[in-house]
């Protein structure tokens, strides 16, 4: 019969497509969410704290960054961990991160998001850092990271700057901020939303911005670390 076919046509030959390799494979990413530490517990707004805040996102960061293919070290393990600003320099130092991100929200200023780069040095408890290397490669990741970030947060987030740890209470007073002086990897500390204005206060607190601003902050590492 003319529609019977060969057995060998029949046959589905199964293939094997090996994944790529996601874009971060390789690299490995600190994740510090801000607080507790010797600077108390953080700002607060009316629908979530900052200690909070900055504890769903980094988790929602961590699963963005393994999808990636990066490995993600945690500066601390449970919400409450009280871990010292030197300290979690130290754990993304020793494991030799490709990036330290620190995650924070912010009380005043302004609504919206900024990312903090060191641009000099700073001087802590007779520490003097980071080093050239760490402020050439920090400023570079900073400046690639902060327009991707801005881009994708469009409509949601305001944009409120790149700046500098100058910039900052503590950095004014030291040159730096105490988590970039102690760092001898490249390091941002983004300041996603401004707590005392509703509008961030509510975004932050939904899951939907957490998600949101966790996939732009994932895609501005991506960025930077190319």
């Amino acid at each position: 019969m003319r529609w019977l076919l060969p057995i060998a046509a029949l046959m589905v030959v199964p293939t094997f497509t090996m994944p790529a390799p996601g874009s971060l494979s390789g690299k490995v990413i600190c994740l510090d969410p801000g607080h507790p530490s010797e600077n108390g517990s953080g700002a607060r707004g009316k629908k979530i704290s900052e200690l909070r805040a900055n504890w769903l996102v980094a988790l929602k960061l961590k699963a963005q960054l393994q999808e990636r293919g990066a490995r993600v070290i945690m500066t601390k393990s449970q919400l409450q961990e009280t871990v010292t600003n030197r300290r979690r320099a130290e754990i993304a130092n020793a494991a030799g991160a490709a990036l330290a991100v620190r995650l924070h929200c912010d009380s005043g200023g302004g609504p919206g998001l900024a990312v903090y780069y060191p641009d000099r040095t700073g001087t802590v408890k007779g520490v003097t850092g980071p080093s050239r290397q760490v402020i050439a490669s920090s400023t570079r990741v900073a400046k690639a990271m902060y327009p991707v970030i801005i881009r994708a947060l469009a409509g949601k987030v305001k944009a409120k700057g790149l700046r500098t740890d100058k910039a900052t209470y503590i950095g004014s007073k030291q040159g730096a901020l105490t988590g970039s002086i102690y760092s001898r990897v490249p390091v941002v500390l983004i300041e996603m939303v401004t707590l005392s204005y509703a509008s961030d206060d509510a975004f932050i607190a939904s899951a939907n911005g957490q998600a949101a601003m966790a996939k732009a902050i994932a895609a501005g590492i991506e960025a930077g670390l190319k």
